[in-house]
Parts: structure tokens; sequence; C-alpha cells
């Protein structure tokens, strides 16, 4: 195995996201740790290329933290909507009020505080710290476990707590004593643009001969990947409840999936729509041939959805409908919904 405590290491990395790297993303050449952090954030389990276009609206409206303490959370969940992991979000809109309430409005630089506000967690913390603060602080996402791996030769699922914990002390280990964020930046670019999941461009990786995968042609097999399990399916029944050119929303709870947002209301597949319109919403209504179902993929199961529509005949004089909303179809798209119920109402205009 290569010596994780060799200066080849780092030197390599830094002096080819330098020259090689990228450099002018729209979080880049800033100590903001506001903006760092909201980027770093929205990357977790999302691609460079999907995050921009949001970053750049949420920044618009957002670009400080008081502004996204003080901002209504349907706001903010609007503006990540299609943006997916919701749960991201709320945290960064609860951890924004307790940076106002608990430090003064300033991001905090010590370490500790800052992986104690929701939603971030060591490597996200460290990212923050060494692009803010340029903090002597290791990184392990998803990007630079598989770097790890493959150049260290580390068989089994990045995972594992066993797998995991020597990940992090070869990245402890493996630290420079300066330039913390160019090397930093590196890790995150040879992983995301060279050292990637599918045809890593090994011909290209400035770390050459030393990596075992490339040398052992395993580059295929490593990262060992996680053990698949077939996703549980559940189905559902969603209420399309029509009135003219207006649509119903329910708002979701605070938390679970799609914690928060505008959806529609939900029922069970050998339950009565209509029913269920009457008794939840007093509503009556007028039954519709069902739409097309839609399958949408969770990290732990798959969501079977059949879209019910219904024509909204009259409310009945006990109509109670606290937390629904009822907008135009085109409005509707525009609330803070999750991203399939946003491409049914756009299949119907």
């Amino acid at each position: 195995m290569p010596d994780p405590g060799s200066p080849g290491f780092s030197a390599r990395l830094i002096a080819w996201q330098q020259s090689h790297g990228r450099n002018t993303l729209p979080w880049q050449n800033t100590r903001d740790p506001y903006a760092i952090w909201v980027s770093e954030i929205m990357l977790q389990q999302t691609q460079v290329s999907a995050v921009i276009p949001y970053y750049q609206r949420f920044m618009s409206r957002f670009p400080h933290t008081a502004a996204l303490a003080g901002a209504d959370e349907d706001e903010v969940l609007r503006l990540w909507s299609g943006l997916g992991y919701y749960s991201r979000a709320r945290n960064l809109h609860w951890a924004a009020q307790l940076v106002m309430q608990v430090h003064g409005g300033l991001f905090p630089q010590d370490f500790e505080a800052i992986q104690a506000l929701p939603g971030i967690g060591r490597s996200t913390a460290a990212a923050i710290a060494a692009f803010a603060y340029r903090e002597r602080r290791a990184i392990l996402d998803g990007n630079v476990k598989r770097v790890f791996a493959r150049f260290f030769g580390i068989d089994g699922w990045p995972g594992q707590p066993a797998v995991e914990k020597r990940l992090w002390k070869l990245a402890e280990n493996l630290l420079p004593e300066s330039d913390i964020d160019i090397y930093t930046q590196g890790l995150m670019d040879l992983g995301a643009t060279l050292c990637t999941r599918r045809n890593p461009a090994c011909g290209d990786c400035p770390l050459g001969e030393g990596c075992i995968a490339r040398c052992d042609k395993r580059t295929a097999q490593l990262p060992t990947p996680k053990p698949r399990k077939a996703l549980p399916e559940r189905k559902t029944v969603m209420l399309l409840l029509l009135n003219g050119n207006e649509v119903m929303l329910e708002k979701r709870p605070p938390t679970g999936i799609w914690g928060g947002l505008w959806s529609l209301p939900e029922t069970m597949p050998d339950e009565d729509a209509q029913q269920v319109a009457q008794q939840r919403f007093g509503l009556a209504t007028e039954i519709m041939p069902p739409l097309p179902p839609m399958t949408h993929a969770f990290t732990h199961f798959r969501l079977q959805i059949t879209p019910q529509p219904l024509r909204l005949i009259r409310q009945l004089p006990q109509a109670r409908q606290p937390g629904v909303v009822w907008l135009d179809r085109e409005d509707a798209i525009g609330a803070a919904l999750p991203s399939p119920i946003r491409k049914l109402l756009n299949s119907l205009i």
C-alpha cells in the first residue's frame, strides 16, 4: 500500500487542482462561510450541474443568514423544490435561525459549533472549515471515499463502520500542512471529474501509477458496492381534486417524506376516493378515469402513485379544509411541490 503519510499524494493533488481543477463555480473564490455552507448542503448527494441553478436562485433570494432565517419555510421549500432530500432545506432554515439566535448572526468558526448545527455532519463541517477558515480538517464524502478506496486498494463497502473508520484515518493522515482549501477542492474535483464511478479517466489522473486499483485493473470493483436489497414497493392513490382550472393541494406534515411540502391528498388503493373527499374535506365530487400510474424511487422504497382525478360538484355544508389550498394549476406548479407532483400537474396543462 502507498504510504499515506507521503507528501507526494497531497502535493500532486494540489498542483493538479490549481492547473486543471474547478475554480469558477458560483460558490468558489469566497471566504463567506454562509455561501460555502449553502453550497455544501446543496451538494450533499447531488451533482454540481444540478446544484448550480438552484444555488444561484437561492442566494439571490437569501444572500445572507438573516434573510434565510427570517424567511417563511414555504418559500425556502419552494426554492428547493426539485432538488430532493428536503430535510436538507428544513435543516438549513432551522440552522440559520440558530445562527441568529445563538451566535448573534455570525456563522460560527469553532469546528464543534459548526458540526452542532442541524444538517451538518463531520465531513460537511470540515469542508466549511477548510474553505472558509483554512482550518486543517479532513473531509470524507462519497467522491473522496471512492478515490481513497481505489488508490489504496481498500476492499469492503465504505458504509461499513470498520471500512469507514479506516478511510477516516487515511483522510486525517493525508492532510497537507498548508493549502488545505486547495487540497480539499482537489479531492472533490478528482472524484467528480476523473475518478468517476464508471469509466474513470485513469490516464489523466495526477496520482499516476501509485493507484492500486489502476495497477491491478480493479477500478470497476472498487469501491466495493453496497450490498443490494430489493427495494420494497408501496402503493398510494393521490386525489387530483379539480374545480375548473384550480387544483387542491394539501400541506404535508413537517417531518417525514416530503415534509412541509404541498402535495396531493393521499388515500389507500382500497379506499373509495369519493368518500375520502367527502369525509376529509367535505367535498361532493364526480369521479373521473384514473391517470396512468407513476413510480418514484426513494432511498429505501419505491412508491407507485395512481393519480385519481375528481371533479368538484359542490362543497357540503360541513366542509372543513384545514391545511389545504385551492390554486390555479399554473400557480400550483410554482408552489413547493415534490418533483413527481409537479411533473403530474405539468402534464395537465
